[in-house]
């Protein structure tokens, strides 16, 4: 563990102070929130900031909350435990209730941030395939006022995404999953509860009738791309007739037909594409069985 390089620390009021002292500071300036990556990555030496901004104490980016035309709203700095426990999360999206209780520790889901995992854009976040599939927006506050961004078009590169200089994200927008809905989320990593998804995989189907006619179709992939990605072509083919065994297969070959990982020290490419195959599958078939009414 190498020496921290100094810095300066700021701690700000009110989102728009935030913003104000992150644009003063410039490029070298990060905002804190929960810290658990970046912290760490202070300490090895891979980052050396100029700047901390701590936004903890800015008050009403914590909730988790009902949105009054439909949907709800999670604050970007509500932990990840919060989201784990929230009956309301629990109740209307499982799937991202599940994926938060798969990141991490207990300590680190009761430290980090939905807004920090998000906005370190990790190729291998937990969270970004549930946000993915249920076609989450973000609203980010910066020099230039607010805007909303898709959670789909956030992703540049690992560690790069389209905020600009000065801008944070505020919160997450999450509409209302349609009736005959089912969406979960499988992962594999190389130690349950602490290590990082060797590969996450979340699904989403929506069932137009008793014929199994599928009306939505979502899958969404972590750990096996330079960003967390929809698998646009297995959609395709779950959208294309009845969700049988033999449709859910088949979407499960297009979608490691669509991903490219990399071999590393911790699994090589053709084992990560691989799982992509068994995890897509295993996902649609418990999607299904939600959909349908039953137990996951």
């Amino acid at each position: 563990m190498k020496r921290l390089r100094p810095f300066r620390y700021f701690e700000a009021g009110t989102v728009s102070e935030a913003v104000g002292i992150l644009t003063r500071e410039g490029v070298g300036a990060h905002p804190l929130a929960g810290g658990t990556d970046l912290l760490v990555r202070m300490k090895r030496g891979d980052l050396a900031p100029g700047a901390l901004v701590n936004l903890k104490r800015i008050p009403g980016l914590g909730g988790i909350e009902r949105e009054p035309g439909g949907g709800i709203r999670v604050g970007a700095l509500a932990v990840i435990s919060a989201i784990e426990h929230s009956p309301l999360v629990r109740t209307s999206y499982p799937v991202l209730a599940e994926a938060a209780g798969v990141l991490g520790s207990p300590s680190i889901r009761n430290l980090g941030t939905l807004g920090g995992n998000i906005g370190r854009a990790s190729p291998a976040s937990d969270m970004a395939p549930s946000l993915l599939i249920l076609r989450a927006r973000m609203l980010v506050e910066g020099p230039q006022g607010k805007r909303e961004v898709e959670v789909r078009e956030f992703f540049k590169g690992p560690g790069e995404t389209v905020l600009s200089s000065g801008e944070l994200i505020t919160s997450f927008l999450l509409p209302d999953m349609a009736p005959g809905s089912g969406a979960v989320y499988e992962r594999i990593g190389r130690r349950e509860g602490m290590d990082c998804a060797l590969v996450g995989v979340a699904a989403l189907v929506t069932l137009s009738g008793k014929d199994h006619g599928v009306k939505d179709a979502g899958v969404a992939l972590a750990a096996v791309a330079p960003v967390p990605l929809r698998a646009k072509r297995a959609e395709q083919v779950l959208l294309s007739g009845s969700l049988t065994e033999e449709r859910m297969k088949e979407a499960a070959r297009a979608a490691a037909a669509e991903c490219f990982p990399i071999s590393d020290m911790r699994a090589s490419g053709s084992y990560r594409q691989e799982m992509v195959q068994v995890l897509t599958y295993r996902a649609l078939a418990r999607a299904l069985r939600l959909a349908e009414g039953g137990k996951a």
